[in-house]
């Protein structure tokens, strides 16, 4: 009496190799983003003449001292000031912040001005130095 084999395929998928592998990348991307350093850098210039509605004006000089709307104010007051502006706003919804750097201005301290705008769920644009023809 001939008894045949039955060879039924095996459905079960060994996920030991894959967890290895995704542990294996996860290493390899938290060592690697600790190496890239971001380099400070210049703003760059424009060569578009693009007229945005504003309505606050942050100028920012090289020096460090800022003005809110032509008004000397210090760093630590300016998120105060912004929040000012946006509650005597008309539409706090369309509230939009430009940020006038001179050229030479760390991007650190423009950066504090945009995330001020963010923390106050405004617009922030940059307006940047044109180029010269």
């Amino acid at each position: 009496m001939g008894l045949k084999k039955r060879n039924k395929p095996n459905a079960e998928f060994n996920m030991s190799s894959l967890t290895d592998i995704i542990f294996l990348l996860l290493i390899f991307f938290m060592l690697t983003s600790n190496l890239v350093q971001i380099d400070p850098y210049e703003l760059p210039e424009s060569d578009s003449q693009t007229v945005a509605a504003t309505s606050v004006v942050v100028q920012i000089r090289k020096s460090g001292e800022m003005t809110l709307n032509n008004t000397d104010i210090t760093a630590a007051a300016m998120y105060q000031g912004l929040r000012i502006h946006k509650a005597e706003n008309d539409n706090p919804k369309d509230f939009t912040v430009t940020i006038v750097a001179e050229k030479g201005v760390p991007f650190s301290k423009v950066k504090d001005v945009m995330e001020a705008a963010a923390r106050l769920k405004a617009k922030a644009i940059l307006a940047t130095q044109p180029v010269k023809s």
